[in-house]
């Protein structure tokens, strides 16, 4: 029995140690890693944990540093005024060794916001083939950063994560607007760009404050309080999967498309003559079915040169409301569940045929006009040849539903992706911030006003940089155009955005003139990106002589007249592709606004109409889609929209 006792205390004894040996190991977040990119000319940080009391070693760049770790395992070791360059190895010694290789000395940015930052060069491969095969640059890496949220903890690290280089196969999952800014700063620097994305689609401003941040906003910091009761959350999350599944199940059964097992709806010989017609693009809401919400199939046959029969092939589809799945001669070559992604498909050789092809698509529609977006491109490309598909299709409905009640977005609630996105960067130096973000408050561009301010705030105060740039994109030109002045809650997040350059080291890019009306996500990543470097170079570089886009200063009024002074004009303002100035309009007391007449005078712009004779107020480009604003500085940049009132 001793014998027997001792060999169990021989062994626990052994793992007992063991046990101590792993906890005693030096372990680094998932930033400091391989490959990474360390910022220059400033204090950065090497941190990690260990146990506790544990001396840490670290030799980089022929310098060595040593430190040990506190009471709770922590320790940090803090670099100064490095030098642009690399690749170079850190060597970190404990109780174990850890080297990290391909390390760069250069510029760090953190690229944060919602859909339009998170937008990847691969969601625009089609735009950007040549960028996309030139990318090759071991000097621009990024770290994608997971995306998840936490109402409870302010994590400390991330769950996965690293460094990867631009080349045409890691470029697509880069972020594109930023990608594109930092090929302009390295191209202009030649240093080493490091990207941290962190972003997620849909975010809300909120969701990336801290608690600490959220006491200024009590609805906010309510709601964040509320969603730290897991148990909440898996009920939302239960009942909204339940609801959906449901919707959906429920649907597919009756889906007379599906019926017929012998005969489904996207076969190439289907007696399709009973079948209604529609032109494409369009909504089904403005032919004789109306407004309905559940399946359509929609159908047409073409032709093809007899140079692409047989050959793959590019099918867009641009986009569709809400789901599809598509079908090419019964083969199947892709489907989108949701309406905001463009619809990029591939279609396989030997699918297509000279003549007799036959494309079907299986629409589902949960809420709101199911339908096809208009002015987009509906074709089958093959090298520069383009097969149109617009045109008279055929549909029939084969299922209806009622409207399917959208989700909760728990992920979206305050603070949430502060603590999972942000919270585990915050000792990982950087040169600045670009933000893309906007979209989903401006429900609330009043808000906006106090609320953008107070994140950037928060993020200077938790990185313990009070002076960090902070550069971010205003939104651009977006939904349907008026034909009269009105009002907007787009041009009034415009101008909360507009008025966050008051804030020191901040920076705006306008793109009021490259969005796209019918897309929430236009296509155009790269100007986004130059833009964003021009402000980069001003506020982060200190560039003196880089030009921004003009911004209203001030307003003098005589007689019928107002005359408006600029900053940002450059060598000079004019209206491009127009001898005149559109899209200004002037109201008098009555609050009135109706389109006026306008011209560049001495590098001002007059204002006036003969309808009001004692104009007020102006706003220039007051819209959610103002097309045809046209009043540029001779650099090429637009004017961001305004208003001199404040109703």
């Amino acid at each position: 029995m001793n014998t027997h006792f001792k060999q169990i205390a021989a062994v626990l004894l052994f793992l007992l140690s063991h046990f101590v040996s792993v906890q005693a190991q030096v372990k680094l977040p998932r930033l400091v890693s391989n490959g990474m990119v360390l910022q220059r000319n400033a204090e950065i940080k090497i941190w990690g944990s260990a146990s506790a009391g544990e001396t840490i070693g670290i030799q980089f760049i022929g310098a060595n540093y040593q430190t040990k770790a506190d009471a709770s395992g922590h320790w940090e070791v803090k670099l100064k005024n490095l030098k642009a360059g690399g690749p170079y190895t850190m060597q970190i010694k404990a109780s174990n060794e850890i080297t990290l290789s391909d390390i760069l000395v250069g510029d760090v940015w953190l690229c944060s916001g919602q859909s339009n930052m998170e937008f990847s060069v691969e969601n625009a491969s089609l735009r950007y083939p040549k960028e996309i095969a030139n990318s090759t640059n071991p000097n621009i890496r990024q770290f994608l950063v997971p995306q998840a949220y936490d109402f409870n903890v302010a994590r400390s690290d991330y769950a996965w994560g690293e460094w990867k280089s631009a080349d045409p196969k890691n470029v697509l999952q880069f972020s594109a607007v930023a990608y594109f800014f930092a090929r302009e700063l390295y191209a202009k620097y030649k240093i080493p760009i490091g990207l941290i994305n962190a972003s997620l689609g849909g975010s809300p401003a909120e969701s990336w404050m801290s608690a600490e941040a959220l006491k200024a906003f009590p609805e906010h910091l309510k709601e964040a309080i509320r969603f730290q009761d897991s148990t909440l959350i898996q009920q939302i999350e239960r009942e909204d999967n339940a609801r959906s599944d449901a919707w959906y199940k429920a649907l597919f059964a009756k889906d007379l498309g599906y019926k017929n097992p012998s005969q489904t709806w996207f076969s190439p010989s289907l007696d399709a003559s009973d079948w209604l017609s529609m032109k494409v693009p369009g909504y089904w809401a403005d032919t004789q079915l109306g407004a309905v919400n559940g399946v359509l199939w929609f159908r047409k046959q073409f032709s093809v040169p007899a140079a692409m029969a047989g050959q793959a092939a590019d099918l867009n589809l641009g986009r569709i409301v809400d789901a599809d799945s598509v079908y090419i001669n019964g083969v199947f070559v892709g489907t989108t569940t949701y309406l905001y992604p463009r619809r990029w498909y591939k279609i396989p050789a030997g699918v297509l045929k000279a003549e007799n092809n036959t494309i079907v698509i299986r629409v589902v529609n949960n809420s709101g006009r199911g339908g096809f977006v208009l002015d987009k491109e509906y074709e089958i490309v093959s090298g520069k040849t383009v097969v149109d598909l617009r045109g008279d299709w055929q549909y029939k409905l084969a299922a209806t539903s009622d409207p399917l009640a959208g989700p909760t977005f728990v992920r979206w609630k305050p603070e949430g992706l502060y603590n999972a996105m942000i919270s585990p960067l915050l000792p990982y130096r950087v040169k600045g911030v670009i933000w893309y973000q906007g979209e989903s408050n401006a429900g609330r561009p009043a808000e906006y006003a106090t609320l953008f301010p107070a994140l950037i705030a928060d993020w200077r105060n938790k990185m313990a940089q009070a002076e960090m740039p902070f550069l971010f994109v205003q939104l651009t030109n977006y939904m349907d155009k008026q034909d009269q002045p009105s009002e907007s809650s787009w041009a009034q997040t415009r101008e909360s955005q507009q008025k966050t350059l008051a804030v020191p080291n901040t920076g705006m890019a306008v793109t009021i003139d490259i969005g796209e009306w019918n897309d929430i996500h236009p296509l155009n990543k790269q100007d986004v990106g130059r833009r964003l470097a021009l402000a980069a170079y001003k506020v982060a570089y200190h560039e003196k002589n880089t030009v921004l886009s003009p911004n209203f200063e001030s307003m003098q009024i005589k007689g019928n007249k107002a005359t408006l002074k600029f900053t940002n004009t450059g060598k000079g303002l004019v209206s491009k592709g127009s001898a005149d100035l559109h899209y200004f309009a002037i109201a008098g007391a009555d609050k009135k606004f109706v389109w006026a007449k306008a011209k560049i005078v001495n590098n001002q712009v007059v204002v006036w109409s003969d309808a009001v004779t004692n104009p007020v107020a102006v706003r220039y480009a007051w819209a959610d889609a103002p097309d045809g604003a046209n009043l540029y500085n001779k650099e090429g940049l637009p004017a961001s929209p305004f208003r001199t009132d404040s109703w």
